[in-house]
């Protein structure tokens, strides 16, 4: 007969197996509750969206934020409507150059200056860039990446997440 301290060992097991399916069935972490314009001048709730939204924050001063900006519109061309991309800079990036950054480039998303942190706090306080996010349309977070993303993998998600569109 087993003892009871290795019952209740394979009982906490069974519990914490059951709570981490539980988590990565329904999706794991609601986006924050912010409110931003889409690129149709809507707005944008991040924790409900009505499709996808793939989030991206990023810095004038990252190499690789930058270099992986045309893989971004380009991604957005190829499925348009189907999902908003939201270019997030860092607020320590200072507003002059995003600006000139963003009027230098015409990318077929939605630029937002996190002039005061708030975004990146709301998101876990991202410090490093890039960092992305894929919010499914229930709300839940269901892609992060700290680094370059793969955008096949993005991809993928996207079309999944929106067939309907």
């Amino acid at each position: 007969m087993k003892s009871l301290s290795t019952k209740l060992l394979m009982g906490a097991v069974i519990v914490l197996v059951g709570a981490v399916l539980i988590f990565t069935l329904s999706g794991g972490e609601k986006a924050p509750s912010l409110t931003v314009t889409a690129s149709n001048g809507e707005p944008l709730e991040l924790n409900l969206p009505k499709k996808p939204v793939l989030v991206n924050f990023w810095a004038t001063s990252c190499p690789s934020c930058v270099s992986k900006m045309p893989s971004l519109a380009e991604l957005k061309n190829e499925l348009g409507d189907r999902f908003e991309l939201l270019a997030i800079s860092m607020d320590y990036d200072p507003a002059p150059q995003v600006d000139a950054f963003i009027k230098a480039h015409n990318y077929p998303f939605n630029f937002i200056k996190d002039t005061d942190g708030a975004l990146s706090r709301a998101f876990g306080d991202i410090k490093l860039t890039p960092t992305t996010f894929l919010i499914a349309p229930n709300g839940n977070i269901v892609y992060r990446k700290i680094g370059d993303t793969d955008m096949t993998h993005l991809r993928e998600r996207i079309e999944k997440l929106s067939p309907q569109l």
